[in-house]
């Protein structure tokens, strides 16, 4: 899959040492160069024994930096190398290359440019589970994590050598995810907590059929994701899980809206834990840290109602005949319930109606208590399902139109406006 993530322009080193899962950084290459960005390779010797570097020349469509390719008459050397990158990532990291990285040993052209950069690295291991288990390894990643290297952890599985346990590279799209979240990073939202509802509810009529919406909840894993990739700390509460969502997002899975509720009232709870008071004329000096105003954006689509009376099992046609009346009940209105004194709030909201619509979003800002309504017009290739979605950005004192875009292009534009929101 092509990651929706844009790059272009940036500049990427990517690292190869000698383990099995080299074979893996060609896929790791090739989705840094799908995404836009310019990436080079630098090459261990023992690298070399699993990769050829002519499959990352063809890959990248750079020269690739080896012990008897480094060059002093052009900027293919490890100096300039570490100058020109953006971020450096090594993946495969053996054993070895993290227990020499971690006491700056520079013994081959790799660990050179590592110790000549002075950017974001980030390194993701891939070795025997007892070499990653050794105390020396051990202290080696707990050393580097100080030095704030970013360490991609390996996961669990059968390794090549015979052994079940963890030790296998991470998966290629989430070393791709980390390091564009090390290049994408904004201050403005690091660190800062952001709770994100996605998804179309189901509430139930038995324990098969359910009442839905055509909701995909993709908007909204657009904006989680793009919230993490600037570094938010993020509480995601979906109804669906898509493929190809950055595996540090903390998900809960979610069903009915009174589910949804239930989770929405604790993530907002822990959002605005520590949360202080700015100073004013009856406490002009606040003691302590003041942590960074959170951020609601529920973008979930709320079932309005739900049946009556649910079934345990599931209803037989026969019994329930030719005709069949299902009661139901209105929904909380969560938006309505919530407390969102101390979080910015942003509210969607979908409407067919092309004439009425805009002004049925606005009146959101003061019945529901919102600071500002993301409105779009549903249809015309155009929201639910689609890849693809425009909105009106509205506050208060103004309207903000964002014109069609792909979904994670358009979560990049809401981020912006929602900015605007602060008073900081």
């Amino acid at each position: 899959m092509t990651p929706p993530v844009d790059l272009s322009g940036r500049r990427i080193l990517l690292g190869v040492t000698g383990s099995i899962a080299a074979y893996k950084s060609c896929e790791i290459a090739r989705l840094f160069v799908k995404a836009g960005a310019e990436v080079r390779v630098v090459m261990t010797p023992a690298a070399e024994r699993f990769v050829s570097p002519l499959t990352f020349e063809a890959l990248t469509r750079q020269p690739v930096l080896t012990e008897s390719g480094e060059s002093w008459s052009d900027d293919r050397n490890h100096i300039d190398t570490a100058k020109w990158a953006e971020a450096f990532v090594i993946a495969p990291a053996t054993a070895n290359t993290l227990n020499k990285l971690s006491k700056g040993i520079a013994d081959n052209l790799l660990l050179q440019t590592a110790l000549a950069y002075a950017g974001p690295l980030l390194v993701a291991p891939a070795a025997n589970t007892q070499m990653l288990r050794n105390h020396y390894t051990e202290g080696s990643l707990k050393m580097l994590k100080v030095n704030d290297v970013t360490v991609v952890e390996p996961v669990e599985k059968l390794l090549a050598c015979g052994d079940e346990g963890s030790g296998a590279l991470a998966d290629p799209l989430e070393i791709f995810y980390q390091t564009a979240r090390a290049l994408l990073i904004d201050e403005f939202w690091k660190d800062r907590k952001a709770v994100v509802t996605g998804g179309g509810t189901r509430e139930a009529i038995d324990a098969v059929r359910f009442i839905g919406n055509r909701s995909s909840g993709k908007m909204a894993d657009a904006l989680a994701t793009a919230l993490w990739l600037r570094g938010a700390d993020i509480c995601y509460l979906r109804t669906m899980a898509n493929p190809g969502l950055p595996a540090q997002i903390y998900t809960i899975e979610v069903e009915s809206a009174e589910e949804m509720g239930e989770y929405l009232i604790d993530c907002i709870r822990v959002a605005k834990k520590g949360v202080m008071s700015r100073p004013s004329m009856n406490n002009p000096n606040p003691v302590g840290m003041i942590q960074k105003p959170p951020y609601l954006f529920m973008a979930a689509a709320v079932s309005d109602y739900r049946p009556r009376y649910p079934q345990e099992g599931k209803l037989k046609k026969s019994a329930l005949g030719e005709h069949w009346t299902l009661e139901l009940i209105q929904n909380p209105d969560l938006l309505s319930s919530l407390d969102k004194t101390g979080i910015v709030t942003v509210a969607f909201k979908a409407e067919t109606d092309p004439e009425k619509g805009r002004e049925n979003a606005r009146q959101l800002l003061d019945a529901k208590g919102v600071d500002a309504v993301c409105y779009n017009h549903v249809g015309e290739g155009k929201g639910f399902g689609s890849e693809e979605n425009a909105v009106t950005f509205i506050t208060p004192d103004r309207e903000a139109e964002l014109a069609t875009a792909p979904k994670a292009e358009l979560a990049y534009a809401i981020l912006d406006e929602a900015k605007k929101l602060s008073n900081e």
